[in-house]
């Protein structure tokens, strides 16, 4: 593949805690996603992006690390690692790991010896502040995971940030020697053969220097969390991420084709992801949460996709993701199910369920969409969310606030591979980390390989248009038609080898609809369509959408 290899393609999220566990030990490991690589490749995406594996106290279940460069022995060891490199790139799979670079874990050496005093050689490598007059934190900003985020240090007599756990000290990206190693770590992983980084929270790299207090969001925007109530402008999105994005981007193109994905939070990510992204010199591409919120409406769509279609955006490359390890799970937010309301980096919102659209309707719209796709592991199965007693759960944001969130497990259960099979063929434990569902034994991978109509053999059909088709990964994108649930899209490209132009049509709702088209968009004669789902038809110069249906059909 090409050095822009990344330019429209789909790549796999393997959370390897719940994806396959070799070893018995009720969680997955890296050997197991190694022995699961060719149903991965079968499925016709370009790559994986493979959640934490590092050492790690596991607090939050690798996204506190406390040793960038090892593999935590839960998952296995740094042999189990290259085994699955190997045999990634001999099915042709790129691999993008997680980079955690806005924070550690407190067991971490940086900050083990950070803390001992202000005068170390570490002193400054995370962010300290002392406490106000009356020993109050320095400000009013408020951890992700709940509360201030500050944490008092007594040998220091000082507080350290932590956007997340208290536990999770944030690293002083202001500080040289910090940025230097960060960029030590990109070149080892580099190295070692990976073929990019998926950057965890880049967003809260920086940090404003002065420490100024959080303004509240007006009323009507605030959520349910304190954090959910201010506007984070100076804990997040600072000026000085660019400039390190552009010294990370150096890095990466003296390793060949690499790219580099940045993860974006907040109310208002659009803009920040086209200023990461933009031109040849940042960022290669960034994703937000923008679509693992509520169901949108066919407007909300397009708003989403607006920022790449002018201005400085045409210069940027977005991607996106309609499910991942810290939504619910989007068959359940936006098809039907139980829906959950947590929405961690965002604005909580229980999501709008009245969709008749299934996981088929959700795939065809991701795929269709311009820019880097995430699909996130069962989400080609179309499993719903799963639903855990409190005895079950493990997300220590869930466990803080039972029961009105349950926080992340529900989409982290493990995947179900053989319906009749101890565990789902997961593992062979008598115990896993987080309980199977046995709500997922009629979607498990083995009961969908033999129905043809499956959800499975869908997702399959549309990753091979995907690949085939340049206008689907590349193509320029116009909207014909938004209104309320319907959305009709025009997706073109040209280039040596000609122009490729296709229509595509979803009915995200619960109505049936009748749309009529402008003749520009007449298919091609006699061009049978390429995907249809739900009884999409498509009569001269009318379109029948039933509830959730789908068309892709080329244009002449």
């Amino acid at each position: 593949m090409s050095s822009d290899w990344w330019r429209g393609a789909t790549l796999y999220q393997i959370y390897p805690r719940s994806f396959a566990d070799a070893n018995g030990d009720g969680v997955g490991d890296l050997a197991g996603a190694t022995a699961k690589l060719p149903y991965v490749a079968g499925l016709g995406v370009d790559g994986i992006w493979l959640s934490p594996f590092f050492t790690s106290p596991m607090r939050d279940f690798g996204y506190d690390v406390a040793d960038h460069l090892g593999v935590d022995p839960l998952f296995g060891t740094g042999t189990d690692f290259d085994a699955l490199l190997a045999d990634a790139h001999r099915l042709g799979l790129k691999v993008v790991i997680d980079q955690v670079w806005s924070h550690t874990a407190a067991e971490h050496p940086w900050f083990e010896e950070s803390r001992t005093s202000r005068d170390n050689a570490k002193a400054d490598w995370y962010v300290w502040a002392d406490a106000k007059p009356d020993g109050s934190p320095p400000n009013n900003w408020q951890s992700w995971m709940g509360g201030p985020a500050w944490r008092w240090e007594p040998r220091r007599r000082q507080y350290h940030l932590h956007n997340f756990l208290p536990q999770m000290p944030d690293l002083n990206f202001h500080c040289p020697a910090v940025q230097d190693a960060v960029l030590g770590i990109a070149r080892h992983w580099l190295e070692r053969g990976v073929d990019g980084f998926r950057l965890d929270t880049a967003n809260l790299y920086f940090h404003s220097r002065g420490l100024q207090d959080n303004p509240p969001l007006p009323e009507g925007r605030r959520g349910d969390a304190p954090v959910l109530m201010q506007q984070h402008v100076h804990n997040a999105d600072q000026p000085e991420a660019p400039a390190f994005f552009e010294r990370l981007r150096a890095v990466m193109e003296g390793h060949g084709a690499r790219m580099a994905v940045a993860e974006i939070g907040g109310a208002e990510p659009l803009p920040t992801m086209v200023g990461y992204t933009q031109g040849a010199s940042r960022l290669h591409t960034a994703y937000s949460f923008a679509f693992l919120g509520e169901r949108p409406s066919a407007a909300q769509v397009l708003r989403h996709l607006a920022p790449w279609g002018q201005g400085a955006g045409r210069e940027a490359w977005p991607s996106w993701a309609f499910s991942n390890h810290d939504a619910p799970r989007v068959a359940s937010r936006w098809g039907g199910g139980a829906a959950g309301a947590f929405a961690f980096g965002g604005q909580a919102d229980a999501g709008r369920v009245d969709a008749g659209a299934t996981p088929i309707t959700w795939l065809a719209l991701l795929l269709a969409l311009r820019g880097t796709v995430f699909l996130y592991q069962g989400e080609e199965l179309g499993l719903p969310q799963s639903t855990l007693a409190h005895e079950d759960l493990r997300d220590p944001y869930g466990l803080a606030n039972w029961p009105l969130n349950p926080g992340r497990d529900g989409c982290r259960t493990p995947l179900p591979w053989q319906a009749d099979a101890a565990q789902l063929g997961f593992s062979r434990a008598a115990r896993t980390w987080l309980p199977v569902d046995p709500a997922h034994a009629p979607l498990a991978v083995d009961r969908q390989e033999a129905d043809p109509a499956s959800t499975l053999h869908a997702t399959r059909r549309l990753l091979a248009l995907r690949r085939a088709h340049p206008a689907l990964r590349l193509g320029d994108l116009e909207a014909l038609v938004a209104e309320g649930d319907v959305l009709v899209l025009r997706r073109e490209h040209t280039d040596a080898s000609g122009a490729d132009a296709l229509l595509l049509a979803f009915n995200l709702g619960a109505s049936p609809a009748t749309v009529p088209l402008p003749a520009a968009s007449a298919s091609a004669p006699g061009a049978a369509p390429l995907f249809t789902h739900a009884g999409a038809v498509l009569q001269g110069p009318q379109l029948h959408l039933p509830p959730g249906a789908v068309l892709f059909t080329r244009l002449a």
